[in-house]
């Protein structure tokens, strides 16, 4: 459970320093329905870029954004449906789209669930902590805005091989940027530089998103909820949900597929994962090149109870589409093939990672045999803004990118099969489960007994966890209205 014990003198602190700088803090309630928002702060979100660095954005943290640069207001969830003849599958496959929020990637969210309650509580003083945000991409970014937009000073660690875009735009808002050794699949590396703050700093908080609770429930809250929403949209009489696709990263986006699974009976989770490190699949280790999936480990927040499936994704193959999706000619062999140009001229909404999630959907909806009442949701968690270097390394790489080599990889694309695809049966759920043991048990000192009651009590645990979003509306509530006295 997330701890809501409440440090008054420190919190009237928080209150004070809120109300100087203007700061209002959005609840649950309101990022999943922007109709509660005030229409006051609408209106002053009409001249407030959707990157600007000011507090009012925190109410753009919401899959609703108007998909504007500048001055957006609100709408229905962000979001693609990829095209039958790009995914080759019977069934819809569908990706929220995390370009729409600040920084560019949905990880605000993550973030933001995770600071706002030690603010509201008191159990974090900005004037003497720096928040600690360890990530292999997008959260530490996430984290390093929300805590600008909160005045919360903030320190950014992330792998050393992470995208040059990242670290630019990172030393442009956080107070400390540190690159830690290796490259995506380097999480340990990530916390032994956290252990090694925490042992010679007394001023920093490490918000570690794959132990933080508040990551899970904000997905299971927001995201879950938005799946849902765009399911009413468009789904139709006889429409099922098949399932949910979701990298492992931090666990948190698997969140939202738990609560798809409450609404959808007969719907499955299934975790994607870089074929070159297969963690899930394996017990394995490696390097690979998928940017914000973080491997090697198993997050303490992943709810190993809801998940039916993983699929391996061969991490070539998401640096081969998003040339055949970016590139010109690649976009002109999608259009003669029959998709939409409109859809194909949102294909740079999908990351890398939300390239590898498609895959995985594929793969997923393949392998399950789903027909054409069949939806399937996954996550587009970035857009390539991130990752233009990327498109440059690989043409100098690889040599321009012409017709003959968009054949060759909408020939893989619609031939993906379903190798590395592993239905997990009760035993392998808690086989997995039981890899935690070691990062969290032995190397990082949590409590066995919470282990096992993710576990043995599991109904307790996560929904427990579940229904503390109310209680921390009530309390944000009430922050809010002593910053307004």
């Amino acid at each position: 459970m997330i701890d809501l014990n409440v440090n008054e003198s420190q919190r009237k602190k928080n209150i004070e320093r809120c109300r100087q700088k203007g700061i209002l803090l959005p609840t649950f309630a309101q990022m999943r329905d922007p109709a509660k928002i005030p229409e006051s702060i609408k209106k002053e979100l009409s001249n407030i870029g959707l990157w600007d660095v000011h507090p009012r954005n925190l109410f753009r943290v919401t899959w609703h954004n108007e998909p504007k640069e500048f001055g957006g207001g609100y709408g229905p969830v962000n979001y693609i449906e990829i095209p039958r003849t790009i995914t080759g599958t019977k069934a819809r496959i569908v990706g929220l789209a995390g370009k729409w929020f600040p920084t560019g990637a949905h990880k605000v969210g993550a973030a933001y669930a995770c600071l706002a309650p030690e603010l509201v509580t008191g159990r974090f003083d900005p004037t003497t902590k720096k928040a600690v945000w360890p990530s292999t991409g997008n959260y530490c970014r996430g984290g390093a805005y929300i805590s600008r937009l909160l005045a919360c000073p903030s320190v950014a660690i992330l792998p050393a091989e992470m995208s040059r875009e990242r670290f630019e735009w990172l030393k442009t808002m956080a107070e400390e940027v540190i690159a830690t050794p290796g490259c995506e699949s380097n999480v340990k590396e990530i916390f032994d530089k956290c252990i090694e703050l925490q042992r010679t700093r007394h001023d920093v908080v490490i918000f570690n998103q794959f132990d933080q609770l508040p990551n899970h429930l904000w997905h299971y809250a927001i995201t879950g909820p938005a799946m849902e929403e765009v399911f009413r949209a468009i789904g139709g009489q006889n429409a099922h949900v098949g399932g949910v696709v979701l990298s492992s990263g931090s666990a948190g986006t698997l969140g939202s597929g738990s609560y798809i699974k409450e609404k959808f009976p007969g719907a499955k989770l299934a975790v994607g994962e870089a074929l070159q490190c297969p963690t899930i699949l394996e017990n394995g280790f490696g390097g690979h090149r998928i940017e914000g999936i973080g491997d090697k480990h198993i997050p303490w927040i992943h709810n190993f109870r809801d998940t039916d499936a993983a699929v391996g994704v061969d991490d070539e193959l998401p640096m081969r589409f998003i040339r055949l999706f970016n590139e010109p000619a690649g976009r002109k062999l999608l259009i003669d093939a029959g998709a939409d140009p409109t859809v194909v001229n949102k294909l740079d909404w999908l990351g890398i990672s939300g390239v590898g999630n498609l895959i995985a959907a594929i793969k997923f909806a393949k392998y399950y045999e789903l027909g054409e009442d069949d939806i399937v949701f996954t996550m587009f968690t970035d857009s390539m803004a991130m990752y233009q270097s990327r498109l440059a390394e690989l043409t100098a790489e690889r040599g321009p990118y012409d017709q003959r080599q968009a054949d060759r990889d909408y020939d893989r694309l619609q031939g993906l099969s379903v190798d590395y695809v592993f239905e997990m049966t009760h035993i392998d759920k808690r086989r997995a489960h039981n890899l935690k043991y070691f990062t969290w048990i032995e190397q990082l000192g949590k409590d066995l007994s919470e282990l096992r009651e993710q576990w043995d009590d599991y109904r307790t645990y996560w929904g427990g966890l579940h229904q503390q979003a109310d209680a921390l509306d009530r309390l944000i509530e009430d922050f809010n209205a002593e910053v307004l006295k």
